[in-house]
């Protein structure tokens, strides 16, 4: 339970509820007795410094990703203007057998920052010890009042597909991620909008969906390239996907972008130095990273954030691995 919920419920101010915690005056008596009394119904007791931590702990279900660095540089960048600790975490997925998050509740943080993913019963754990938390970048619908940052997928998607499309690329294919993951339909909405304003139809045959990982954007690759009516360009929903590409190209002897254009999306710093350097679509993960850490810093002192959630934008980067068609 939180100052900002206390005065939410209460239809007032969190300062107004600061003045009832500590005894402050310029508060009417209905307003106190109402606050008081919602004080005494959530069991809202005044966080201390000897029992909330300073520390902002930040949470990873899997830790091989090559973007997880970029994260954890944004995080410690606001950290340390705070004078905040920073502890990283790795939980693993939402089936696995260890109750992590136990220790975290035992732990007190200020506030939680959990990268992909929070469900149901891990936020109403976190609730219930006042824990104050953010998602970065969800992979599911969360509820109205859950607090993340993301990024604009769908834009991506869309800037990326558009490149090709102005490029002269007319059978152009996208490796996208799974079906259920949130980043991954919106950046496949996006592809598909931008073949939609180009006047092209949306082949469903030149979609494939695979796990976000170089070996699986490999064989999705070699299969889209085995075909007769092979595509002349791939948008791939990663770059670890894309890089799955290179691979599968060179095994079929077709040389980027001369044979095949192929975009990626992170802008991962590893994709600029691949031979060719590979355009892709620029998720600020940095930023995004910095913006959540203010946030959830914000609702770690008890105070009302501006907004609950917040989308960065991203942008193109166009490099050497796409060019226009062969004739």
């Amino acid at each position: 339970m939180t100052i900002a919920y206390i005065a939410e419920s209460a239809g007032v101010s969190v300062p107004t509820v600061s003045k009832v915690l500590n005894g402050k005056s310029g508060v009417s008596p209905g307003t106190r007795a109402r606050v008081e009394e919602l004080i005494d119904r959530y069991g809202y007791r005044k966080l201390s410094g000897a029992n909330r931590n300073n520390v902002v702990e930040l949470v990873f279900r899997e830790l091989e990703s090559m973007w997880a660095v970029e994260i954890i540089r944004g995080v410690e960048r606001v950290a340390s203007k705070h004078r905040v600790g920073l502890m990283v975490s790795r939980f693993g997925l939402h089936d696995s057998p260890t109750p992590a998050w136990d220790d975290t509740v035992a732990r007190r943080p200020n506030c939680v920052l959990s990268v992909a993913q929070l469900s149901e019963a891990e936020r109403e754990q976190l609730q219930a010890k006042g824990i104050p938390f953010v998602v970065f970048d969800p992979t599911r619908e969360l509820p109205d009042d859950v607090p993340f940052v993301g990024a604009t997928n769908w834009s991506g998607g869309r800037a990326a597909t558009r490149h090709l499309t102005e490029l002269g690329h007319r059978r152009i294919a996208m490796i996208s991620g799974p079906q259920d993951v949130l980043c991954c339909v919106a950046r496949l909405d996006g592809y598909r909008s931008a073949l939609q304003a180009a006047g092209l139809p949306a082949d469903p045959d030149l979609v494939v969906h695979a796990k976000l990982t170089r070996e699986d954007g490999y064989t999705a690759a070699r299969d889209l390239l085995s075909r007769p009516d092979r595509p002349t360009a791939i948008f791939a929903a990663n770059d670890l996907l894309a890089l799955g590409v290179y691979q599968a190209a060179r095994e079929a002897g077709l040389c980027i972008p001369e044979d095949l254009s192929v975009v990626g999306f992170d802008d991962l710093p590893a994709v600029s130095w691949v031979d060719p350097p590979l355009t892709t679509v620029h998720q600020p993960l940095t930023e995004m990273a910095i913006a959540a850490t203010e946030l959830a810093l914000t609702l770690g002192r008890g105070e009302q954030a501006p907004q609950t959630g917040l989308e960065i934008a991203t942008t193109l980067t166009v490099r050497e691995s796409t060019a226009p068609p062969k004739d």
